[in-house]
């Protein structure tokens, strides 16, 4: 049977060591998937406003007499396109909003964990009779 006497506890700076180097880990992780996101957002953007631009100009001409009414087909594909491109936008920019909420929460676990550390250092202090008048 194990004494209670024999448990050793790890040092609270090495416990701290290991936090911030998976916390680091983590926020490194968060980081590059919103750089991902960033990416094909920004991609997208610029081909939903060629898109757009496309769209426009065949609509123009299609008015002014200068493209067939068969083209039309191409404006619903433009079109269909546009919208679907919006969504993907839309989807990508909720996705990003939560990396940053996911990134400042890990960053309030970090605060919390510092602010945590830094009373137990304090507690043993106070219990031992320090800081008493």
């Amino acid at each position: 049977m194990a004494s209670i006497f024999g448990f050793r506890s790890r040092d609270p700076a090495r416990d701290r060591q290991t936090d911030v180097a998976r916390l680091d880990r983590l926020a490194r992780l968060f980081e590059q998937i919103a750089a991902e996101i960033d990416a094909e957002k920004t991609g997208l953007e610029a081909r939903y406003r060629k898109e757009a631009t496309n769209a426009a100009f065949l609509v123009e001409a299609m008015e002014n007499g200068s493209a067939s009414d068969r083209r039309s087909s191409e404006v619903d594909a433009l079109t269909q396109s546009i919208l679907n491109t919006e969504r993907r936008i839309a989807a990508l920019s909720r996705q990003g909003g939560a990396m940053r909420e996911l990134r400042h929460s890990l960053d309030m676990v970090f605060d919390e964990n510092a602010a945590t550390d830094s009373a137990a250092t304090v507690r043993p202090a106070r219990q031992q009779g320090a800081g008493r008048g």
